[in-house]
């Protein structure tokens, strides 16, 4: 079973749907026990960093996460969630993350909007993968992926599985043992979103 984990973070639908098209049961939940018994765990979220760290503190997700994290569970993050995972966040503020990855999250730069590009980072544009992970399985270098974001991750040598251009280069994807994450949207990224649905329903760490 692939719990989602339901903080309050706006329509995860999608992303269940995206895992029974694949063909995998999964279940949106706010229950610690249904996480602890699922094998696979997603971390999803939409709008800012601070609301979104405040709903799993209130849940009292932040060791639930950590626990099953150590647990060397499949675990991924989704755009939010994926930023969650790191150090610290400025967005609307300064915010102290989970600290799973190296650095902080970052607003894009607005002299990025002199060169006709807008903020938010929104539509599709193309990965480079710059490591080999299963989740990559049967996709092809520089494939495009769905993006909504204003704020990015720093690009790190040890943990970057992917970078995207964007007026500068930020982590597309990121991994350590048994985490990955995506900024992007595999949910909302019609085939190639879907492959990397289906590898990590079908990842064994």
């Amino acid at each position: 079973m692939i719990a989602i984990i339901d903080y309050g973070a706006g329509n995860i639908r999608s992303v269940q749907k995206a895992f029974e098209f694949v063909g995998f049961e999964s279940v949106i939940t706010s229950q610690k026990e249904v996480i602890d018994n699922a094998s696979h765990i997603v971390l999803p979220g939409v709008g800012a960093f601070g609301d979104c760290l405040k709903g799993i503190v209130n849940l009292g997700f932040v060791e639930v996460i950590h626990e099953n994290i150590r647990k060397g569970k499949p675990f991924l993050g989704i755009c939010v969630g994926m930023q969650l995972l790191y150090e610290k966040s400025f967005e609307f503020g300064i915010y102290e993350g989970l600290s799973y990855f190296k650095g902080s999250i970052l607003r894009f730069p607005e002299d990025i909007v002199s060169k006709g590009m807008k903020i938010p980072h929104m539509g599709w544009n193309n990965v480079m993968f710059c490591s080999d992970h299963p989740l990559i399985k049967g996709i092809e270098n520089g494939s495009f992926f769905y993006f909504v974001h204003s704020y990015f991750a720093p690009v790190v040598e040890s943990e970057t599985v992917g970078i995207c251009e964007y007026g500068l280069e930020f982590s597309a994807m990121v991994a350590r043992d048994n985490v990955i994450a995506t900024q992007f949207h595999p949910e909302k990224s019609h085939e190639n979103g879907l492959k990397i649905i289906k590898n990590f329903g079908e990842w064994k760490c």
